[in-house]
């Protein structure tokens, strides 16, 4: 059990936030499903009156409005908020060069997220999803010149492989370049392959890991049932909410089946099945803060109550065992007995610590 305000440190930097991010892809309407201004600000103040600080954003979630509404609710607030954002995604369709993580675009995106956020600085500037184009020593320049810029503090990476991770982070340190901070990734009890290589890779590196969609899309609510995987198919559903959460792959029977445990472990416990994901979630020592996201205060106000949760340890063996992903190579063949076996010679080796 803890609090918004029992601060962790993000990563290996001195950086101090809250053990929930306060997602805001929800902010505004313009992509049909958000949080009309009134009904944010009510989200906002709720996080931030409970002690949050740590507030995730982006240049293009709805359109630019998501960062617009921020930069009015933290005018006041500036100096006690630890504000993130991220480029790489289109801002001008049709224009290649308004998207990717290229000099050219990270620069304007950065600018254009400034006034957006009508702010003189970003505290955690994030790489948003790998182009596969760019060569990593661009990059890896480019974001130490924003941070010896002062506009920019700290640097994050979401939703890029491990390998090309590991090899930006080594680029940076070898050249004396500023490094990342942060890991930002889909995780959840639906979503849990990011175990083989990249929450591990985190740990190595001393990268902070802030789970995004930690509640599988809202399947681990327990909102969809069977009858939503074949409803989906219609043309009439692909454009909604329900939709969008199709096309991510976790509207299947396997997921509706882990939501079940879920919701009979939060029956048990006298929680809601979202915090009893969040607590799931929160319950990784390599996790620094999942990024919740909330469309109306009363989601916002169960999220935060997962901060009151403590899983025993049957409960999280159910749920380990429930969503327990497939083992991958080369784990799956150096894990097995007899490679075991002739590695260790039968004798019994304590692992390396994590420095």
């Amino acid at each position: 059990m803890t609090s918004l305000n029992d601060y962790r440190l993000l990563g290996r930097s001195g950086l101090r936030v809250s053990p929930l991010s306060l997602g805001t892809m929800t902010f505004g309407q313009e992509w049909g499903w958000g949080a009309d201004e009134n009904e944010a600000r009510r989200i906002f103040d709720l996080y931030c009156d409970r002690g949050g600080n740590f507030i995730d954003t982006a240049v293009n979630y709805t359109n630019g409005a998501s960062e617009r509404i921020i930069g009015s609710f933290i005018r006041d607030r500036r100096e006690s908020i630890v504000l993130a954002t991220k480029f790489s995604m289109a801002r001008h369709p049709g224009n290649p060069n308004s998207g990717g993580n290229h000099r050219l675009n990270m620069v304007r995106s950065l600018e254009q997220s400034l006034r957006q956020l009508d702010t003189d600085r970003i505290d955690l500037f994030y790489l948003h999803a790998w182009d596969f184009t760019s060569r990593p020593e661009e990059v890896m320049r480019a974001l130490d010149d924003l941070v010896r810029s002062g506009k920019v503090l700290y640097l994050g990476i979401c939703n890029t492989p491990a390998w090309r991770i590991s090899q930006m982070q080594a680029v940076a340190e070898l050249r004396g370049w500023s490094a990342f901070a942060a890991l930002q990734i889909e995780y959840s009890l639906v979503e849990r392959t990011v175990e083989h290589e990249l929450i591990p890779m985190a740990a190595q590196l001393g990268l902070g890991v802030l789970p995004w969609s930690p509640l599988g899309g809202g399947v681990l609510t327990g909102k969809y049932s069977q009858a939503d995987i074949a409803e989906v198919a219609s043309p009439e559903v692909s454009q909604t909410r329900k939709g969008v959460v199709a096309q991510s792959g976790h509207l299947n029977t396997r997921a509706i089946g882990i939501a079940d445990v879920v919701r009979d472990v939060a029956w048990e416990i006298g929680a809601s099945p979202s915090q009893v994901a969040l607590a799931w979630t929160l319950a990784n020592p390599a996790v620094t803060s999942p990024v919740i996201g909330a469309r109306t205060l009363a989601q916002a106000e169960d999220n935060l109550g997962a901060l009151d949760i403590a899983l025993s340890a049957e409960h999280l063996d159910r749920l380990d065992q429930a969503s327990r992903p497939d083992p991958i190579f080369p784990g799956r063949f150096v894990g097995s007995p007899m490679v075991q076996q002739l590695i260790f010679g039968g004798a019994s080796v304590a692992p390396a610590t994590t420095s």
